[in-house]
């Protein structure tokens, strides 16, 4: 059972339209697996499509393509979802970046941690809901008098470790933890994640991370993936990714890290990546397993020159040290999305564009288009997409009636 397949996540593909005739697409044939009991890492620049493919995974989005597995079950089969959807819900958790906004701010803490086991209807494992709620909140290392405070009273570190504890009531098979650190102060992202490291080994449930800090992925995982513009280009044990990184991107990432020498991260010449040494206009690129479970992203071509390296087994250099005085010719080649793809890659957390959306706004037409209006002002494209389509079949099924009316009315007339 220690190497079982938790989570499948195949050829996972998700677009956000723009507008009626151009798109962004997020996510761009993503697969990778997940063990139990295994934390694997998620990296990449800002818009590069974790926390789209984390959301995909924990149903939040519906996937344009692919398929994802959990415990052997197609979460993206509609079926099989409202087949399994207590089991689902209860066995994945899920904790965001900003918890502040994540946490109902006007429920006091105990509520917040018990609103799961109430809504599931689960029974606690220590008697009552709130004797349950203060046990997980002396284990996230928090006095158990908070549970009286609202969210606002607390830190941004207090907070997450709220969220982690409301998580945990629900005993999780697996944890997806969009970016948990990235708000939190230095000594507190450390905590945090020491935090996981010691909840990951007491329940042994399984961990997607998501995280820009690369010491603490490099820290904290047995498995790394790295994403660029909606590819996984590399994914790969923690060790070999750090210390034998073959793909362009996964170096200039790497490089990035500080160095703790101030003299030699002052003197540091990045590796920078240049998205145009890769000519895939005749052979098409892959992702390709080069041996020691290292998959890589690239054609025929570079695949060979990936394996080659990694058979060699020496530790690649993706920085370099300049000598004091030394000039050194720097140029940044990365490129990055547009401010559109950038703010669609924002997404709302609660855009599902649920079916109930349409049903409404069909029984409602004139506020279901008030109601489209609003959420498309917002950003919230699938809620809209719902709204309107249901406003309009509404609309429509309304102009039959009236049409009939008038048609019996003339006919009575007559």
């Amino acid at each position: 059972m220690e190497h079982e397949i938790l989570l499948d996540v195949r050829h996972l593909t998700h677009i956000f339209p723009l507008s009626r005739k151009t798109a962004v697409k997020a996510v761009d044939d993503v697969s990778f697996q997940i063990r139990r009991g295994e934390i694997f890492g998620l990296v990449g620049e800002s818009g590069s499509g974790k926390s789209t493919a984390a959301r995909c995974v924990m149903n939040i989005y519906q996937p344009y393509a692919g398929q994802i597995y959990y415990k052997g079950i197609d979460t993206c089969d509609r079926g099989q979802f409202r087949k399994n959807k207590k089991m689902l819900q209860t066995t994945r958790q899920m904790i965001f970046q900003d918890s502040g906004s994540s946490l109902n701010q006007r429920m006091k803490v105990r509520d917040i941690i018990e609103e799961p086991m109430r809504v599931q209807k689960i029974r606690p494992l220590r008697g009552s809901y709130e004797e349950e709620a203060r046990f997980q909140m002396k284990y996230v290392g928090l006095d158990p008098e908070y549970l009286k405070k609202y969210p606002g009273e607390l830190s941004g570190g207090q907070r997450q470790r709220v969220a982690i504890a409301r998580a945990l009531t629900m005993e999780p098979e697996l944890l997806v933890a969009d970016e948990p650190i990235a708000s939190l102060d230095a000594s507190i992202q450390a905590q945090i994640v020491n935090l996981f490291r010691h909840l990951q080994k007491e329940h042994g449930f399984s961990i997607l991370f998501i995280a820009h800090d690369l010491d603490m992925v490099e820290f904290l995982c047995d498995r790394v993936g790295v994403m660029y513009h909606g590819k996984l280009v590399e994914t790969g044990p923690a060790g070999a990714v750090f210390q034998n990184p073959l793909h362009p991107y996964t170096k200039a990432l790497i490089a990035a890290i500080p160095i703790p020498d101030p003299q030699l991260e002052k003197n540091k010449v990045l590796y920078t990546y240049d998205p145009s040494i890769h000519d895939y206009s005749v052979d098409k690129p892959e992702f390709v397993d080069i041996g020691h479970n290292h998959f890589v992203y690239g054609n025929k071509k570079e695949i060979e020159e990936y394996k080659a390296l990694r058979e060699k087994g020496e530790p690649l250099q993706p920085i370099t040290i300049r000598k004091p005085g030394e000039k050194v010719k720097e140029e940044n080649h990365e490129v990055h999305l547009s401010k559109a793809e950038d703010e669609f890659l924002k997404t709302p957390v609660h855009d599902t564009g649920s079916i109930w959306y349409k049903v409404l706004s069909f029984f409602l037409p004139i506020i279901g288009m008030i109601a489209a209006c609003v959420y498309k002002k917002k950003q919230y494209y699938h809620n809209y997409k719902a709204c309107k389509q249901g406003a309009l079949y509404g609309f429509v099924v309304l102009a039959v009636i009236l049409l009939i009316f008038i048609l019996a009315l003339i006919l009575v007339v007559l």
